[in-house]
């Protein structure tokens, strides 16, 4: 048998969870056409995640990889997302976080464009945001970031660093594209995902209503 770097039975574990959780996601809408990536931690140097340009609403074991934390195939021939630095630096930057979602929602996309100028889209006063983990009160207010869309991942990935400097964060746009979030496991990661999905509609309709 083939000495891998990392459990494979962790990793077959890790697919199975990607697997049926990128299904449900697909089955909302909110990956058309190929689109978005998922991701979870295998250890302290790797981590699962979708190779690149697979249908995820029809993936299966096979269509979930390993990299390391600079982005690099391990033990395989498969391709990872571009996007995949983006996913990974924040593994090697929070031991806590387990999971990474990206997804391209409807929802997600109009408020990236319709923020993209402002930077940011200003959530407050909504019970909602103590979906957030370690959020225990909606008296706050979360600024999540609107990033310009770039294919320089190095370049998209040095902005998210300067910003995970500056502020709490669960999640941040980019203009045109969509939204990551993150958690420490790929239930906390939906919550957190689900709960900017909600905002934002509210934000959308919101701006409707009193156009």
């Amino acid at each position: 048998m083939e000495n891998l770097p990392y459990d494979p039975a962790r990793l077959a574990q890790r697919a199975a969870e990607i697997v049926a959780n990128t299904r449900e996601l697909s089955a909302l809408g909110w990956t058309p056409a190929t689109s978005s990536n998922f991701s979870m931690r295998l250890d302290d140097r790797h981590a699962a995640i979708t190779v690149s340009g697979r249908d995820k609403g029809r993936l299966g074991p096979d269509d979930i990889m390993v990299v390391d934390f600079e982005g690099r195939p391990v033990a395989t021939s498969h391709r990872p997302s571009a996007e995949t630095l983006l996913h990974t630096q924040l593994y090697a930057r929070y031991p806590e976080i387990g999971c990474v979602l990206h997804t391209h929602s409807h929802v997600q996309t109009v408020c990236s464009r319709l923020y993209a100028a402002q930077g940011h889209v200003h959530l407050e006063g909504y019970e909602l945001l103590k979906a957030f983990a370690g959020n225990q009160t909606h008296e706050m207010a979360v600024d999540v970031p609107v990033l310009s869309n770039t294919q320089d991942m190095r370049e998209l990935a040095d902005w998210v660093e300067t910003l995970l400097d500056q502020q709490p964060m669960w999640g941040y746009l980019i203009n045109g594209h969509g939204l990551y979030a993150w958690g420490k496991d790929m239930a906390e990661a939906r919550r957190h995902l689900e709960a900017f999905e909600f905002l934002l509609a509210c934000e959308l309709d919101l701006r409707r209503l009193h156009a």
